[in-house]
C-alpha cells in the first residue's frame, strides 16, 4: 500500500514537473514568435490588401455579437447596481458606476474574450489547415516568407480592431444603462448624466482602450502561433483551434489583473 502511494506520489510529481517545463518551453517559443512578428512588421512588401481583409473579418465581422452583448451587459450591470444602490439610497449613482466599470474592465475584458473565441480560434484553424495541407510550404518555396504573409496582417489588424470594438461595446453598453435606467429603473435622465459627467474621466476610457490593444496583440499571436504548431492533419487542428481558444481567453484574465495594476499608477 505504502509502495502504491509512493509511486502515486512520484508520478504527480513528474506530470506536474513535465507540465510546467512544456508551459515554460511554450511561452519562450510564443515570446521567439512574437519576436518574428516585429522584424517581418516592418519589412517590404507591405501587404496592405491582407490587412484590409483581416481587419474587415476581426471588426466587422464581429460588430453584431459585440453590440448584442455590450448592451445587454450594460442592462444587466445596471440593474444589479440599482438594486445594491437602492439600500444606501445612491441610486443616482448607477449611470456613473456602470459607465466607470465598462470603460475601465468590462468592455476591454469582454470584447476580448469575444474576439479570442471568434476571431482567435479561425486564425488557428485557417493557419493550421494550411500547414496540414502544404501551403504554407508552398509559400515559403516561391520565396514569400510564412509569417509575414500570414501572421502579420492578422496581428496588426487584430492589435487595431479590438480597441475599436472595445469603444463600440462601451458605448452600446451605456446606452443600454441608460435606456433601462431611465425608463424601467424610473431614475431622472437630468441626474444621470449629470453624475456621469462629474465622475467619468477620459483617463477612464484610455486605461480600457491601452488594455484592448494589449488584448487584441496577445490573442493574434497566440491564435497565428497555435495555427502554425498544428500537426497530424483534422486532429490537430482541432487541438491547436482548441488551445488558441484557452490560452487567449485565459491570457486576456490574466494580463487583465497585471495591466490595472500598472495602469493605475500612471493614469
Amino acid at each position: 500500500m505504502i509502495a502504491k502511494i509512493q509511486k502515486y506520489l512520484i508520478n504527480s510529481t513528474e506530470d506536474l514537473g513535465r507540465s510546467i517545463i512544456e508551459m515554460v518551453n511554450g511561452l519562450g517559443l510564443m515570446t521567439e514568435f512574437a519576436g518574428r512578428f516585429f522584424y517581418w512588421a516592418v519589412r517590404k512588401p507591405f501587404r496592405f490588401h491582407l490587412l484590409t481583409e483581416q481587419l474587415y473579418f476581426i471588426g466587422n465581422k464581429s460588430i453584431f455579437i459585440i453590440l448584442l452583448t455590450g448592451v445587454f451587459t450594460g442592462m444587466v450591470f445596471a440593474t444589479q447596481t440599482y438594486l445594491g444602490f437602492k439600500i444606501i439610497n445612491v441610486d443616482s449613482l448607477v449611470g456613473a458606476i456602470v459607465a466607470i466599470s465598462l470603460a475601465k474592465e468590462l468592455a476591454p475584458v469582454l470584447t476580448g474574450l469575444i474576439v479570442a473565441g471568434r476571431a482567435g480560434s479561425a486564425m488557428a484553424a485557417q493557419i493550421g489547415s494550411m500547414k496540414v495541407t502544404e501551403q504554407i510550404d508552398a509559400l515559403e518555396v516561391m520565396g514569400i516568407n510564412s509569417i509575414q504573409y500570414l501572421a502579420v496582417p492578422r496581428i496588426i489588424a487584430a492589435t487595431i480592431a479590438v480597441p475599436m470594438l472595445s469603444i463600440v461595446f462601451l458605448f452600446i453598453g451605456n446606452l443600454g444603462a441608460y435606456l433601462v435606467g431611465t425608463t424601467t429603473l424610473m431614475i431622472d435622465e437630468a441626474l444621470f448624466f449629470s453624475k456621469l459627467g462629474e465622475f467619468m474621466v477620459v483617463a477612464d476610457i484610455a486605461q480600457g482602450v491601452i488594455k484592448a490593444t494589449v488584448f487584441g496583440f496577445i490573442i493574434a499571436v497566440i491564435g497565428t502561433y497555435f495555427g502554425f504548431q498544428v500537426e497530424k492533419g483534422a486532429v490537430g487542428v482541432g487541438r491547436g483551434t482548441n488551445l488558441a481558444v484557452i490560452w487567449g481567453m485565459v491570457s486576456v484574465l490574466v494580463l487583465d489583473y497585471f495591466l490595472t495594476t500598472f495602469l493605475v499608477k500612471i493614469l
